[in-house]
């Protein structure tokens, strides 16, 4: 069972093609991938100020709310959007080499860690530009780093196979995230909902709650124990599926490339 003979070296390929990935696709770039971190500066400038006036938030407050929540988002997403072509795109290794299905998922899921450890760096900046302190409840975010690791992992996991098989899901995942980033606080914030209205966006979201299990600990404050919840449940609950899934279909995921 493939899943199951993963050893420290398969690991080890795993992050290797990830950090790969990136070296090839920034090849003969002079700053290579901290393009995205320009790009991202620049997008959030762009936002704050048209936005900030918008909804005539203080900057003090919603820059920060935005940084976070925008990068934070655009690591989930990219996970997620890249997982649903985790087999596809290893086709020809999956087909020649006998390594574990899960190794190209720790590729794809590390390759996106890379990219956020270049584009969080702009947090510490705005943070310093609007005052912000940074306290003792930051170090959340390494727990809360781990458990949605973890849940990604199973969703790439999971998309991975289905679209192996059906590759119109890729389409309807990618729709679903656009749909998903407006009802979630990412580019408003919570305060400006009604309050029963709020209450249904907002506890009702998944996506919601996991951003906000990583953006609460940076903004300096603690995640509340319903994200802690609703997170750590979707990720036992998506991994129980996915695995079920594996088992079912791992002989045949290779003849569906």
């Amino acid at each position: 069972m493939r899943l199951e003979s993963l050893n420290r070296s398969q690991l080890s390929l795993g992050f290797l093609l990830g950090w790969t990935d990136i070296l090839n696709k920034y090849r003969r770039s002079v700053i290579g991938p901290f393009w995205l971190t320009i790009s991202m500066g620049v997008m959030i400038s762009c936002i704050g100020l048209v936005f900030g006036g918008v909804f005539k938030t203080p900057m003090v407050d919603f820059l920060p709310f935005l940084t976070a929540g925008l990068i934070l988002w655009t690591f989930v997403v990219g996970t997620i959007n890249e997982g649903c072509f985790c087999f596809i795109s290893s086709e020809t290794l999956i087909k020649q080499l006998p390594i574990p299905f899960f190794v190209f998922v720790i590729r794809v899921v590390w390759r996106n860690l890379l990219l956020l450890a270049h584009q969080i760096v702009i947090l510490p900046v705005v943070l310093v530009m609007m005052g912000s302190n940074i306290s003792l409840t930051t170090f959340l975010a390494i727990p809360a780093i781990i458990l949605v690791v973890l849940f990604l992992s199973s969703l790439v996991f999971f998309f991975a196979i289905f679209c192996a098989r059906y590759r119109d899901l890729s389409q309807i995942v990618s729709n679903v995230l656009q749909v998903a980033f407006y009802l979630t606080p990412i580019i408003w914030m919570p305060s400006l909902l009604p309050e029963r209205l709020g209450a249904v966006i907002l506890d009702w979201n998944p996506f919601y709650h996991l951003i906000e299990l990583l953006r609460a600990p940076l903004l300096s404050s603690a995640p509340s124990f319903t994200s802690w919840l609703v997170v750590g449940a979707i990720t036992i609950l998506s991994w129980c599926l996915t695995l079920l899934l594996f088992a079912r279909v791992k002989h045949r995921i290779a003849y569906w490339l």
